[in-house]
């Protein structure tokens, strides 16, 4: 009897103990991160068959149990990573926003300079100070451009070298999680009856860091292992193996840092739209939904200012009377072929109708027989068999070499447009605010007829026969006119449209009103014009026009839309942001409420076991006196 009960008592100290050793443990781990509070499970020990019935044989300890809940810990990595991601996103596109919403250091003010100059050209053509005005402004507005995508650029690397940074987390996660795999599969996970609750933690706070670089999905093994997936499914923990992520030049792009998976057949690079969540899916999305876009719509606005103007100031006449040149240099599309290309094709791409530029890049693919053209913004698809081919304003032409099939080539026309805009003029005088043309009616008119100043025919090149003198005769009847003096022909007996357009050489007017016969109008080339300001108007009247979108938007709009777009987009991420991390820290509070640690509650717990430790005491006592009193009974 007494050895029974001794051995009762000893059961009982046992899981004593090992409550109050549990408890003590909770308490040290009270701010611990990642820590689950852990708990003891107990048994009755099988009684044993007695002549009164069964007898009890104390107590076991079953297991010493982690508080964990396996749903709602899916729910933190999910509303974590999501949170991560959208906080990324954000950071990345306030620095953006604020770039270029700038009043000062934005594009707004130099557009407004520059036109401004140009305007006050237009009154004071012969003024050097306006000139040399106009030539100031569109260095600095130039600049301005350029300091734009430099910053820009500047955006691009940082956040190249934070996928590469939150590439090389990843896979030290990766390793760590194999790692702790294996521990504990070998420390007692396999069966759950001895499970290393320590080691599950660490775990699962490897899983919850690795899950803030990018959304990790956890697949649980038999033997306790995780299995962890990124992207669409690709491994990246399957056991204690733990596959390696690099970050490496995009095959499509070199200049763009891609992410790649290390496979027993090589590496392969993953699509970044289905790399999500987590910071790593922050910067890819910023950098494809928000900056790329971004950087192609100051590039194209940037190119259809300069070509643009370029065309009106090749209509104009300087202050040396030549014919205008172009003002600035105007950017090629950019054409890159992708690495794995098998064939020798060379294809360039030039700008031909800057008004049709779009801000998507575009892939053309070879197939051995037809090319395809994708538009990627939209997915938009144009097919053909052979070049040149014009699409959205951009011809593409083959320059040398033949392609071969599967071959593909990554064309963005707009990308360098800002970073490539140079100013050409560097002396005033070059400027040309006059019109080639002046009219004038003869002096000996009888009639009411008028005639406009005239205006030449865009776009360049000019009509060769441009400044030859022109003089226009009306018959008798004055229904009629002969033409002479176009250099290519004597047009006669024309017929007269009061205010309609009459056009020749490059040129156009207007004739009103009602010429008697014999009246002239002479058409003449401007050696006068020092102080004829018609082209500066013609330029100056640019920052108000339609030149962009198929003439949807001007110079300032286009830039407006992108201000507003990309503050819209920043708000709107805010908010979103804010309310994710909310989100995420509410279902991180109710995790908490089951893993944490509650010390009041522990108190407790170190009370309930500090009495059971001394009533299984005094149970061994009483045992141990019933021995004495036995051997005592035998002497």
């Amino acid at each position: 009897m007494g050895n029974s009960i001794l051995n009762i008592g000893v059961t009982a100290l046992t899981a004593a103990q090992t409550g109050l050793v549990t408890v003590g443990h909770n308490i040290a781990n009270v701010n611990t991160p990642g820590y689950s509070r852990q708990q003891v499970i107990q048994a009755a020990n099988t009684a044993l068959r007695a002549g009164a019935g069964y007898l009890g044989q104390g107590t076991q300890v079953v297991r010493i149990e982690r508080l964990y809940n396996q749903f709602l810990a899916q729910q933190v990595l999910s509303a974590e990573g999501a949170a991560a991601e959208l906080s990324a996103h954000y950071e990345r596109i306030r620095q953006l926003d604020n770039l270029l919403a700038d009043t000062t250091a934005g594009l707004t003010p130099a557009l407004s300079d520059f036109f401004g100059g140009l305007n006050d050209l237009a009154t004071h053509p012969a003024s050097p100070a306006s000139r040399q005005a106009v030539l100031s402004s569109a260095e600095a507005l130039v600049a301005r451009f350029r300091l734009l995508d430099t910053r820009l650029e500047e955006m691009r690397t940082a956040a190249n070298r934070q996928v590469e940074a939150s590439v090389a987390a990843i896979n030290g996660y990766a390793r760590q999680i194999a790692a702790l795999n294996q521990n504990i599969a070998l420390a007692g996970g396999a069966d759950g009856a001895t499970p290393p609750n320590d080691l599950l933690d660490q775990r699962d706070a490897l899983v919850a860091q690795l899950n803030r670089e990018i959304q990790a999905t956890v697949v649980r093994q038999d033997d306790g292992a995780y299995n962890v997936f990124i992207g669409n499914g690709q491994p990246l923990v399957v056991g204690a193996v733990a596959s390696t992520l690099s970050a490496v030049a995009d095959p499509a792009d070199p200049t763009r840092t891609a992410v790649a998976l290390a496979t027993g057949a090589g590496t392969v690079v993953l699509k970044e739209e289905l790399l999500t969540g987590g910071r790593l899916g922050g910067e890819l999305a910023f950098r494809r939904e928000t900056l790329d876009p971004a950087r192609n719509e100051l590039g194209r606005i940037a190119m259809v200012l300069a070509q643009t103007l370029n065309d009106q100031h090749r209509l104009g006449q300087d202050l040396k009377g030549n014919l205008g040149g172009a003002l600035f240099a105007v950017a090629s599309p950019r054409v890159t072929p992708h690495t794995a290309n098998g064939g020798s094709a060379v294809v360039a791409a030039t700008v031909t109708d800057a008004s049709a530029l779009t801000v998507s890049d575009y892939r053309l693919s070879y197939d051995g027989t037809n090319y395809t053209l994708t538009r990627l913004a939209d997915g938009t698809v144009t097919t053909f068999g052979g070049f040149p081919q014009t699409v959205d304003g951009i011809t593409l032409t083959l320059t040398s070499g033949t392609a071969a099939a599967g071959d593909s080539f990554l064309i963005r026309p707009t990308v360098d447009g800002a970073r490539d805009l140079r100013l050409l003029i560097t002396d005033p005088a070059q400027l040309a605010a006059a019109v080639p043309i002046v009219t004038a009616a003869g002096s000996g008119n009888t009639g009411t007829g008028r005639i406009s100043a005239g205006e030449v025919v865009g776009p360049p090149p000019t009509d060769p026969n441009l400044r030859e003198p022109v003089t226009i005769t009306f018959n008798d009847p004055p229904t009629t006119f002969n033409v002479t003096g176009t250099g290519t022909g004597n047009p006669v007996n024309v017929a007269y449209t009061p205010g309609g357009v009459i056009s020749y050489n490059g040129w156009r007017v207007v004739i009103d009103g009602a010429p008697a016969a014999g009246d002239r109008f002479s058409i003449e080339p401007n050696t006068g014009g020092v102080s004829d300001g018609r082209n500066a108007v013609k330029l100056a009247a640019l920052a108000t026009a339609g030149t962009i979108g198929g003439g949807t938007a001007s110079y300032q709009a286009a830039y407006a839309s992108l201000v507003s777009r990309i503050g819209n987009a920043t708000r709107a991420l805010e908010v979103t942001s804010t309310a994710q991390t909310n989100l995420a820290r509410q279902v991180q509070e109710a995790l908490g409420s089951v893993t944490g640690v509650n010390l009041d509650e522990e108190a407790a717990n170190l009370l309930r076991y500090q009495q059971a430790y001394q009533a299984a005491a005094k149970v061994v006592q009483i045992a141990s006196r019933l021995f004495d009193t036995l051997l005592e009974l035998g002497r």
